[in-house]
């Protein structure tokens, strides 16, 4: 298969995933009923209210489809793209194929920040996120250097540790919290799109886009951070641009996290994906893992609420399809050094 087929697929499969997520549900809505009505509110937007269509389908269409299924389905496509560039861009930074925000604790370091903000402190849910997200990878990246390397091994178990140890604390919170407040705290944490609406949307869209875009804006040193110490002969701050990089990772991984919870493995997979078929240049690395990530992402929850007549966490499925591709990645690699 050429390279432009495998490109053009991975370019209209977040496409087909979104409309396809439209589609899927209890109530079916045929696709040229949503394309229909998302053209005629569009067109509705754009003119002011002066010009649209004349539409010929039940009042329950639009309804599911504005007010449920349109703003899960745009939370997903943003998590997931975050998650997956989130992946891409750590594995370069610290030249090892087996991290992503999940693995070395980012996740549950923005997760214990969110249940302490949830739970007990009048502070911003995103702000404490954020914060014990930066705590976490800092604490990872201290333990994981010794005699001033970070190996693949040590990074790995120090984002064990670091996991362990922030998921301990949050069930510390969860015991001391209160029990109107812990039921949605624990299924929270299992990630979901459940309680997505248009207010998450408002607040997910600008920070999550404006870190895809200033990522993909200076995706060209990731090729150079990726040579390790050598970046410095080239003129490169590699300890200021890694803080950079992590410093906007931290922040989208803490953003999904505080609205969706914990959501493990997509940008340990998507990276990965594109990289076996394109190549290690992030030029092309970071637009495509955008991509796939959220179409991978849409999909996950598909299948996390079509599969049983009840809702799966979607944190479950992502674990379930991360884990042989990790094992996969792990035997391939060999615990060895990687470079991009």
């Amino acid at each position: 298969m050429s390279r432009r087929v495998i490109l053009l697929f991975f370019l209209i499969f977040p496409v087909f995933s979104f409309f396809l997520s439209l589609c899927i549900g209890a109530y079916h809505i045929p696709l040229s009923a949503i394309i229909k009505m998302i053209t005629a509110k569009t067109l509705e937007a754009i003119t002011f209210g002066r010009f649209s269509l004349e539409l010929n389908y039940p009042s329950t269409y639009e309804t599911i489809l504005f007010q449920i299924r349109l703003p899960r389905v745009i939370t997903a496509m943003l998590v997931g793209s975050a998650l997956a560039v989130s992946g891409a861009v750590l594995q370069a930074t610290f030249r090892n194929p087996l991290v992503d925000s999940y693995i070395i604790g980012i996740s549950a370091g923005a997760a214990f920040g969110a249940a302490l903000a949830f739970g007990f402190l009048p502070a911003s849910i995103e702000v404490s996120a954020f914060v014990f997200s930066m705590v976490a990878m800092f604490l990872t990246y201290t333990l994981a250097k010794i005699r001033g390397r970070v190996t693949v091994i040590s990074l790995i178990l120090a984002g064990i540790i670091m996991n362990a140890f922030f998921s301990a604390l949050t069930s510390m919170l969860k015991f001391l919290m209160e029990h109107e407040k812990l039921a949605g705290v624990v299924y929270w944490l299992m990630g979901s799109f459940a309680s997505a609406d248009w207010s998450v949307v408002s607040r997910i869209t600008i920070p999550i886009t404006a870190g895809c875009i200033a990522i993909c804006l200076m995706r060209w040193h990731l090729n150079v951070l990726s040579m390790g110490e050598e970046a410095q002969i080239l003129g490169i701050d590699v300890g200021k641009m890694r803080f950079i990089y992590v410093s906007i990772v931290s922040f989208m991984t803490a953003i999904a996290v505080a609205h969706c919870g914990i959501i493990g493995w997509v940008g340990l997979i998507m990276p990965h994906i594109v990289r076996m078929a394109f190549g290690p240049d992030h030029k092309t690395l970071i637009p495509l893992s955008i991509a796939i990530g959220a179409g991978f992402m849409v999909l996950a929850d598909d299948v996390a609420r079509a599969l049983t007549t009840f809702e799966i966490p979607i944190g479950i499925v992502t674990t379930i399809l991360g884990i042989p591709f990790f094992v996969y990645l792990l035997r391939k690699t060999g615990g060895g050094e990687w470079y991009a």
